[in-house]
C-alpha cells in the first residue's frame, strides 16, 4: 500500500508540474469585458438563417471571404491557397489562381486588380492576367504576421487589418489555431496598416486591438470600421488618422467605440445595400471563456489541458446588419449551427452570400423581403 501511496502522490506532482510549469505559446493578460448581453432585444433568438443552400467548391474548404470582380463573377479565397471564380450562381466554377498561402479578405482597385490578404504572402494584388504582386509582407522591418480583412478606398488608399502581432497562421497551424492563441492570450496586438500605391508605402493607421479582424469603409470614405474580435466590438476611426493607440484611456479622439458587447466574436464588415454594413458573428460567446478573461493564470493552466477541455463557443450561426450610426437593421440567425462560423455577409439586390472559415460550401440565401 505504501508504494502505491508513493506511486499515485508522483503522479499527481508531476501532474501538478505540468499544469504549472509545462511551456506554453502565450502569456496570458487579464482583461476585462462587461457581462454578455445573450440574445435578446435586437437579438432576440429567431431562425431566419435557417436552411441555407449551398454552392458546392469541388473540394474546396473555407470560403471566408467574397467579393464580385468588374467582370460580374463571384471571387472568394479558400484554404487550399485557391481563389475561386464562378458566376454569381455558382457556375462554370475554377480556379483563378493560388496564392501559395491561406488568401482571406478581397477587393478590387479600380484598375480591376484583385487586392487580397493573404496570411502568408502579407497584401498582394492579382491582376487581370493572374500575375501576383506582393505590396506588402513587413511594414518598418516588422512582417505583417496575420493578414485578415481589406479595403480598397476611392482614393486608391487599401486599409488592412493585422490580426495579431504575436501569432502568424503559418507558424502556428493554420488560421483557426492562431487566432485562438491570440484570444487566449489577451495581448491586444492587432493593427490597422494603410497602403498607398503611389508611393508604395505601408503606415499604421491604429494599433492595439484584441484581434483585429473585419474593415469597411463609410459611404463617405472619410472613416474606417474595424472588428475588435476579442472585445467582442466594433470601432470607428478617421481614416486618415495615423498611430493611434485604442488601448488608451479614454480613447483617442479620432476613435470611437460604434458597437459594444456584442452576444458573439465579430468577423467580417462588408458594405451592403441602402446604406448597411453588414457584420458575420463567427461564433457565440462561451461563458466559460468569459469567466477566464481577468483571470489570465486559470487560462496559462487551461492551455496546458487536452482541447476537448478548453472553452470552445458552440456552433451557432449569426450575422447582421447595422447602419453607420451603429443602429441594428437586421439579426439573422441558425441556432442549429448547420453552416459553421458565419463569418461574413455579401449582399445583392437578390441573394444574402453568408461565408464561413471551414465550411465545404459557400451558403446563400434569398434576401429577405
Amino acid at each position: 500500500m505504501k508504494t502505491l501511496a508513493k506511486i499515485i502522490g508522483g503522479l499527481l506532482l508531476a501532474l501538478l508540474a505540468y499544469l504549472l510549469l509545462w511551456p506554453i505559446p502565450i502569456t496570458p493578460v487579464s482583461v476585462s469585458l462587461s457581462p454578455a448581453p445573450g440574445y435578446g432585444g435586437v437579438h432576440a433568438t429567431n431562425t431566419r438563417l435557417s436552411n441555407l443552400h449551398t454552392i458546392d467548391l469541388k473540394g474546396d474548404v473555407g470560403p471566408e471571404h467574397i467579393v464580385f470582380g468588374p467582370d460580374g463573377k463571384l471571387y472568394t479565397g479558400v484554404a487550399s491557397g485557391n481563389i475561386l471564380r464562378m458566376q454569381a450562381d455558382g457556375s462554370v466554377l475554377e480556379v483563378f489562381v493560388n496564392t501559395g498561402g491561406r488568401p482571406l479578405g478581397l477587393d478590387f482597385d479600380a484598375a480591376g486588380n484583385l487586392i487580397a490578404v493573404d496570411t502568408v504572402k502579407g497584401l498582394i494584388s492579382v491582376a487581370p492576367d493572374k500575375t501576383i504582386t506582393v505590396l506588402a509582407s513587413t511594414v518598418g522591418g516588422e512582417p505583417i504576421r496575420f493578414a485578415d480583412a481589406v479595403v480598397v478606398a476611392q482614393d486608391g488608399k487599401i486599409y488592412f487589418t493585422d490580426a495579431s502581432a504575436r501569432f502568424a497562421p503559418k507558424d502556428w497551424g493554420g488560421t483557426f489555431e492562431a487566432s485562438v492563441l491570440d484570444l487566449m492570450e489577451g495581448s491586444a496586438t492587432g493593427r490597422v496598416w494603410v497602403y498607398n500605391p503611389a508611393d508604395k508605402s505601408t503606415a499604421t493607421v491604429a494599433k492595439g486591438l484584441s484581434f483585429a479582424n473585419g474593415i469597411a469603409l463609410t459611404a463617405d470614405q472619410q472613416s474606417l470600421l474595424v472588428n475588435e474580435t476579442g472585445k467582442f466590438r466594433v470601432w470607428k476611426m478617421a481614416a486618415a488618422a495615423r498611430n493611434i493607440d485604442l488601448r488608451a484611456t479614454p480613447p483617442p479622439a479620432q476613435a470611437s467605440i460604434l458597437l459594444d458587447n456584442l452576444p458573439g466574436y465579430p468577423d467580417n464588415l462588408m458594405r451592403g445595400r441602402d446604406g448597411k454594413i453588414w457584420l458575420g458573428l463567427a461564433a457565440p460567446r462561451s461563458p466559460d471563456a468569459d469567466k477566464l478573461a481577468d483571470k489570465p493564470f486559470i487560462r496559462s493552466i487551461v492551455m496546458r489541458l487536452p482541447r476537448a477541455l478548453w472553452p470552445v463557443p458552440k456552433a451557432y450561426g449569426h450575422v447582421m446588419a447595422f447602419t453607420e450610426d451603429g443602429k441594428i437593421v437586421v439579426d439573422l440567425q441558425d441556432p442549429s449551427g448547420a453552416y459553421p462560423e458565419t463569418t461574413s455577409i455579401t449582399e445583392t439586390a437578390d441573394r444574402l452570400y453568408v461565408q464561413s472559415l471551414h465550411a465545404h460550401g459557400l451558403g446563400w440565401m434569398a434576401v429577405p423581403r
